[in-house]
């Protein structure tokens, strides 16, 4: 193996308050620079990654709703071009559901019991030696908020981690292209920002789930900057 310093990860963002947050930041504190694309600001997703790692980050979107996100297309090309070169990809919420609906699987719309907040995710045993979950004990915590979710992985992935309302949290497609329903970028204060209506309407307070993830924060912190210095250290080491 050599190992070589990786200048840029690319970007996928979808909406205006949903950026890398801290998964940038520690990134950046691993060597890397990042390149973020905005699409819904007009701005244009590169035809080719030329040898990029992808980060496609969150979004209330499903992968196939090109009518309300029409630079999807252009994204699902991105994620395909990594898969077949082997290039690093991490895919967060709708970038893991889009990584599974290229790679093969299958995403439904508001499908199960939504999740919002800190919530506890079990790791399987096929974690047990994956590059990025090793070593993080029996589960973590990290912040969901979707109401779509994943429902069957793609052909030949590795089943990584799961909740009792949305089974897959976790997976990774061949050596170096993982997807994730929940949110490791989003800190905890960021859900006092989240509209208290639409959560009430579903059950949720939004100042529980605030103080909650307040408790999870340094848990939190502790697995995710870990899991992200492991995904740089891929991303700067080429077979």
């Amino acid at each position: 193996m050599t190992t070589k310093a990786v200048a840029t990860v690319l970007v996928v963002q979808h909406t205006r308050t949903g950026g890398p947050g801290r998964v940038g930041d520690w990134l950046r504190a691993a060597g890397l620079a990042l390149e973020v694309v905005r699409p819904f600001e007009g701005e244009e997703l590169p035809d080719e990654l030329g040898g990029r790692p992808l980060l496609v980050l969150g979004g209330g979107f499903l992968p196939d709703d090109d009518e309300r996100a029409p630079w999807l297309p252009a994204t699902r090309r991105l994620v395909a071009q990594a898969l077949d070169g082997g290039t690093p990809v991490l895919g967060i919420c709708l970038g893991g559901q889009l990584l599974a609906h290229v790679a093969g699987g299958r995403v439904r719309g508001s499908h199960g019991r939504p999740e919002f907040g800190s919530t506890r995710i079990a790791l399987r045993p096929e974690a047990a030696d994956d590059p990025l979950l090793h070593g993080l004990g029996d589960a973590v915590v990290a912040i969901e908020r979707h109401v779509d979710q994943i429902t069957e992985l793609p052909p030949g992935s590795a089943w990584l981690a799961s909740t009792d309302a949305c089974p897959h949290q976790a997976f990774r497609i061949g050596e170096r292209a993982w997807g994730v329903q929940f949110h490791p970028e989003a800190e905890a204060d960021r859900i006092a920002a989240w509209d208290p209506e639409p959560l009430a309407e579903r059950g949720f307070d939004r100042d529980r789930l605030h103080a909650a993830a307040l408790d999870d924060e340094g848990a939190a912190v502790a697995a995710w900057s870990e899991v992200t210095r492991r995904f740089a250290r891929v991303c700067a080491t080429t077979p």
